[in-house]
């Protein structure tokens, strides 16, 4: 999901702050993890399928292919041992953590767009998500027009307000808009009922449905509101660091490895409550598959 205006201001602000060494630091990756004898990568807590928290163990869909892009990293350099190091980043803070060196790569579900890529590069996509609404079933709300005068939530970071506004002017619709500090945090305001729709990726809200205490309590409905692809987060301008991460990502495109991921975190059970999504591939994903591109929206 796309960082709002403010978010990327903020951030631009902070890069700036950081100072010069940072940015010669994130100008040759590789080397600064051959030096420190580690590779950081950074996971989301809450974004299941793609990037989530297993009892204390990153894991999902994103995670396997940046392990896949860790391990290839272990032969460029020939350390085979070189450590593994995750962190935990939110919406507001992983742009940050990037650029401040703290992070080498993120891995969950960031959009790979133009506005971004003035600060930070990305690898080739490796999943296309389509923007749509969480609600409660029974709730007989079927499209934005039928939320008006009602609350949405949607967390704090992202842009899923922007493609609620752009409808709310075409259609005269009128909502509170309230923000989770994270995706759980958001979800958590539409099982109470402080929300009457949760807006982000079709991906991150059929993950939180399935972990909930009551899957067929919530139904994901409406149009699809934007198509926007992910892509592994890097340091801006680093191209041999890119170039490692393209080569793994095509590759697993390319051998249907990627397919095979797909079905093992939308198609089959899943940890934590071996819960199958039952979520099958989206056009988006499926004009990906056919053309992998690194081009962001």
């Amino acid at each position: 999901m796309k960082l709002s205006s403010k978010s990327v201001l903020a951030t631009a602000f902070m890069f700036c702050a950081i100072g010069g060494a940072s940015q010669v630091q994130a100008a040759d990756t590789l080397a600064k993890i051959k030096s420190t004898g580690k590779i950081v990568i950074g996971h989301r807590e809450s974004s299941d399928p793609i990037s989530y928290v297993v009892a204390g163990k990153p894991v999902g869909y994103a995670i396997d292919i940046c392990n896949n892009v860790a391990n290839e990293i272990k032969k460029e350099l020939k350390m085979p041992h070189l450590k593994v190091e995750y962190k935990a980043v939110t919406s507001s803070t992983r742009i940050p953590e990037l650029l401040s060196g703290n992070i080498d790569m993120e891995c969950g579900t960031t959009t790979n767009s133009i506005q971004r890529q003035q600060q930070v590069s990305f690898s080739t996509n490796y999943y296309a998500t389509e923007v749509r609404m969480a609600v409660k079933a029974g709730s007989n709300i079927k499209s934005i027009a039928d939320l008006n005068g009602k609350a949405v939530v949607t967390t704090q970071g992202t842009t899923s307000d922007k493609y609620i506004k752009m409808n709310e002017k075409g259609q005269a619709v009128n909502v509170q808009n309230v923000y989770g500090k994270d995706h759980a945090d958001s979800f958590a305001m539409l099982a109470s009922g402080r929300a009457a729709a949760f807006v982000m990726d079709d991906n991150i809200l059929a993950g939180l449905i399935a972990k909930s205490s009551n899957p067929k309590a919530f139904a994901i409905v409406g149009p699809v509101l934007s198509s926007e692809p992910y892509g592994i987060m890097l340091p801006k301008g680093d191209t041999k660091f890119k170039a490692v991460a393209d080569r793994v990502v095509v590759g697993m495109w390319k051998s249907g490895q990627m397919d095979n991921l797909y079905k093992k975190w939308f198609e089959s059970p899943i940890p934590p409550k071996h819960t199958n999504l039952n979520m099958a591939p989206s056009s988006s994903f499926k004009k990906l598959k056919a053309r992998p591109t690194d081009a962001g929206i």
